[in-house]
């Protein structure tokens, strides 16, 4: 279900509430040389998580109080605050023993991997990373000649959105000089974090008054301690990740919409289109892009398959992977910001595959108390 945006004559100051979730839209970096190498990760242990603020503005919204082509993501979340948190531990929680042995080297491609939506939780990252034999007990590569890519949205809602970049960052540099790769493609709370570092309070055109980056970051889980760590070098390269992709026969993008064939009619149109959005560095040009890579649905009822099919058509692959909208949501038994208690609902196991099997979901609920998926691609029989 693709909603479109209101086009009503509005002219009026929108509230805080109006902007609960609106879609991504990256924000050009000024460029300051190359970034430097990732640093080795913190030695520190991670403090004692504080207790969920119940105050959270987001957390009592009337019915029905959103703007026209508002699209819901998961419910409202308390935000997490653990003051300063380390950026990559040393150390891994253990994981059973019949943990997957690491890619052999060589130089064929090796297995291919997906990752769904993290949003800060990076211990439960570290756990599914080294279920599937990716890293080690200290957290590097251990892969070989894998490939590993990340379907967007590391940051917000969860305690440690830095660090899950500084992860994928130095993961990245220690796969390719293994033989392998590790990358990423760029999700709705990247775009909606950049647009908060380089326009905050200035006021954008949404469709439903006046809005702001800021006001939409914090009312979608967006984490002070995340803020204050932010450094250049994590806002180039988020501005530089791709939007799609296509590895294996599998189109791999983040949000489960048809808003990518608004800008370009191929792979590399869609990249060359957005990076070119972010460079321009206009706040209402990168809102609308922000707008739009926030709808979701599109693939799940009536036309969803035909949906997927316009997608694969234009960019190739045989299937969409896709993160975004969590799978209990997809799978209808939680679907509004009203809706029964998050531990209610599906058990996530593993990736939905739906949309007359042209679809795999892979967000499989992290902040819903549910599974951070890591998946081998293609799917087993």
């Amino acid at each position: 279900m693709t909603q479109g945006a209101g086009q009503g004559p509005v002219v009026r100051t929108a509230t805080l509430r109006d902007f609960r979730v609106p879609p991504y839209a990256q924000v050009p970096v000024q460029e300051h040389g190359a970034p430097p190498p990732p640093q080795p990760p913190a030695a520190a242990g991670l403090p004692d998580p504080a207790t969920a603020e119940s105050g959270h503005p987001g957390n009592a919204l009337p019915e029905g109080a959103y703007p026209d082509g508002y699209t819901p993501t998961e419910r409202d979340l308390p935000v997490i605050n653990r003051g300063d948190t380390v950026q990559v531990p040393m150390t891994v929680p253990p994981v059973p023993a019949t943990a997957p042995a690491a890619a052999p080297g060589g130089h064929t491609p090796g297995p291919l991997y997906v990752v769904g939506d993290v949003h800060g939780y990076l211990d439960e990252l570290l756990v599914s990373l080294r279920e599937r034999g990716l890293i080690d007990a200290e957290g590097h590569w251990a892969a070989g000649t894998a490939r590993l890519w990340f379907l967007g949205d590391f940051t917000d809602r969860g305690p440690d959105g830095i660090g899950v970049i500084d992860l994928v960052m130095r993961l990245s540099a220690e796969a390719a000089a293994a033989g392998g790769y590790c990358k990423a493609l760029m999700g709705n709370h990247e775009l909606l974090l950049l647009g908060a570092k380089r326009f905050a309070d200035t006021p954008v055109n949404s469709g439903a008054g006046t809005a702001t980056f800021q006001a939409a970051w914090l009312l979608n889980g967006g984490q002070k301690s995340d803020m204050d760590r932010l450094q250049d070098v994590h806002l180039q390269w988020m501005s530089r990740l791709d939007a799609v992709t296509v590895q294996d026969d599998h189109l791999l993008l983040h949000s489960d919409t048809t808003a990518y064939l608004e800008y370009g009619q191929t792979v590399e149109d869609v990249n060359d289109t957005v990076h070119e959005i972010l460079t321009r560095n206009d706040a209402d040009e990168c809102w609308d892009l922000f707008r739009k890579f926030t709808k979701r649905f599109a693939f799940r009822d009536e036309g969803g398959a035909a949906a997927v099919r316009e997608l694969l058509e234009a960019y190739g692959g045989q299937r969409v992977v896709h993160g975004h909208s969590p799978i209990p949501y997809l799978l209808g038994e939680v679907g509004t910001e009203d809706g029964p208690d998050e531990s209610s609902g599906p058990v996530v196991e593993g990736p939905h595959v739906y949309a007359d099997g042209l679809a795999i979901a892979m967000d499989g609920g992290v902040t819903m108390a549910r599974k951070l998926l890591v998946q081998e691609l293609p799917l087993p029989d």
